[in-house]
């Protein structure tokens, strides 16, 4: 990247174009933080999205690696100068951040920042987030460099557009929700019309078979058979309902995108925070996928439901030609073995039949206050 500012019409367009291309949310933060800093030469670029406790739902850096991210600790809270841009609505142009008398120190890991620009993304008189950029890279003639009042007028242009294209991801990730939900609810419909149905019908018939067995042997077996061949085919409307359960979006943007999507809804719908990280996975088979999706699913309703955790952790990696998927809360735990002996499962049979159906394997690791981690590894292909 260059060391000069980008200028211009051209420039400006650019970072339009490029926040346009996406219609997830998280991947539109990070091409608006991207985008301002290229647009600016800023060293750091970050934009903060707030939730109702005072805290963010999200926050997307850039040129800030990894590590360091990892090494800075938890999200920041809505306080100082980030405070005052979300509830203000005022953009904030200083010459030295540490010099402000609203400044309350960062930590140890976070990197030192000087001048910054900062100012708030709005849709009409919602704040959707702050946006804010450090370290302006230029000449440093005595000292004195830094942000300038254009500067401020074209982050404010980028900010405008950032926030239509935040919208519009907003609302493509809640029509997408949406049509699940109404696909959930048609095959609901679908099981009531024909499963419900035919248990029914196997129930009444398997009561009669039992009315007859002492008076009229040879009739019972005859009703006997017709409860075999009901529950044939209440299994066979089972599994086709269950086949046509394969969510679309797993062959349309594969395991890793539908689960952070996934995950990204569960961590706006539920008070735990639920986070989610793919180094460097690979494609799996059609089958594994759908499995490791399953699971995960099922783990995630059980902390959420069950666990009273804080915090959900979910990670997918690499694991020889494979990949390993952890799931791993802070909640209360529980004793495996006073679960199987009281007859509940809390879906740990059919999560360990999924790992088993696809050639892998699942281990479930809990106790009393010390929360659960279950963890599945498939072979790949």
């Amino acid at each position: 990247m260059s060391h000069r500012p980008s200028s211009g019409l051209a420039a400006v367009s650019t970072a339009l174009l490029a926040m346009s291309r996406h219609l997830e949310v998280r991947d539109v933060l990070k091409t608006i933080v991207a985008s301002a800093r290229e647009l600016l030469d800023a060293e750091y670029a970050a934009l903060g999205v707030p939730d109702d406790h005072g805290g963010f739902a999200q926050f997307v850096v850039d040129g800030v690696s990894d590590e360091q991210w990892k090494a800075i600790g938890p999200l920041p809270r809505q306080h100082g100068i980030l405070a005052a841009m979300l509830h203000k609505a005022e953009p904030e142009r200083l010459a030295d951040v540490r010099e402000d008398p609203r400044f309350e120190g960062w930590p140890a890991a976070h990197p030192e920042m000087s001048d910054f620009l900062g100012l708030p993304v709005r849709d009409g008189d919602e704040i959707l987030g702050a946006l804010f950029l450090a370290n302006k890279r230029c000449p440093k003639k005595d000292g004195g460099c830094g942000f300038t009042a254009e500067d401020e007028e074209l982050l404010s242009i980028l900010a405008q557009h950032a926030a239509i294209a935040l919208t519009n991801a907003r609302l493509y990730e809640r029509s997408r929700e949406l049509t699940i939900a109404e696909e959930r609810s048609r095959l609901a419909h679908e099981l009531h019309d024909a499963v419900s149905q035919k248990l029914f019908s196997l129930r009444l018939t398997a009561q009669a078979a039992a009315a007859l067995v002492d008076r009229d042997p040879a009739r019972a077996k005859g009703e006997l058979q017709q409860v075999a061949l009901l529950a044939a085919e209440a299994a066979d409307e089972l599994r086709a309902a269950v086949v046509e359960l394969r969510p679309a979006a797993l062959d349309e943007d594969g395991l890793v995108h539908t689960l952070r999507t996934h995950i990204q809804v569960l961590d706006r719908a539920h008070t735990a925070r639920v986070t989610f990280e793919s180094p460097g996975t690979r494609a799996l088979p059609a089958a594994q996928e759908e499995a490791v999706l399953r699971v995960a699913q099922e783990a995630l309703h059980n902390a959420l439901r069950h666990s009273d955790a804080g915090l959900v952790t979910v990670s997918l990696t690499r694991a020889g030609q494979g990949a390993r998927l952890t799931v791993a809360d802070d909640g209360k735990g529980f004793d495996p073995r006073t679960v199987r002996s009281a007859g509940r499962h809390l879906g740990l049979v059919s999560m360990r039949d999924r790992a088993g159906g696809v050639g892998g394997s699942l281990t479930v690791t809990s106790a009393p206050g010390e929360g659960t981690t279950i963890e599945m590894e498939v072979p790949g292909g």
